[in-house]
């Protein structure tokens, strides 16, 4: 996954500057048809008999010196299930610090192989890790 313009200036600010820097309580994880890119401007799926909506996504710990860190299993033991959803085809993933707008992308990235989902069907994501490296 790919960190997004937003969050490498707050973490620059941050750890360089000592800028305060306020992380989302809750982040959420969106599907999207098109390369969501490090400033989010793809095109996130919407509509659906669902209909569509992110969903909270919790974390483990991350892994050091890895770098990386996944999601839950605790939290998440099956996946996180995006139900009715309509027809379209799912090439990217992206989390993001709010349910809907205003908002910021966090970090994106692509899906192993694209999913093809026919309307009404459910989409399961199953695990997902973030590398800062």
């Amino acid at each position: 996954m790919s960190i997004s313009n937003y969050l490498e200036a707050k973490i620059l600010d941050h750890v360089l500057r000592n800028t305060a820097y306020t992380p989302a309580s809750t982040v959420y994880l969106a599907l999207h048809t098109t390369d969501p890119g490090e400033d989010g401007s793809g095109t996130e799926v919407t509509g659906g008999s669902g209909p569509y909506s992110r969903k909270a996504i919790t974390f483990a710990a991350a892994v050091s010196p890895a770098g990386t860190i996944s999601m839950s299993a605790v939290a998440h033991p099956s996946g996180i299930d995006f139900s009715g959803m309509p027809g379209c085809t799912v090439t990217h993933v992206a989390l993001w610090d709010s349910l809907s707008g205003p908002n910021n992308c966090l970090w994106s990235g692509a899906l192993t192989s694209s999913r093809t989902v026919t309307a009404g069907d459910t989409l399961r994501i199953t695990s997902l890790t973030v590398t800062l490296d």
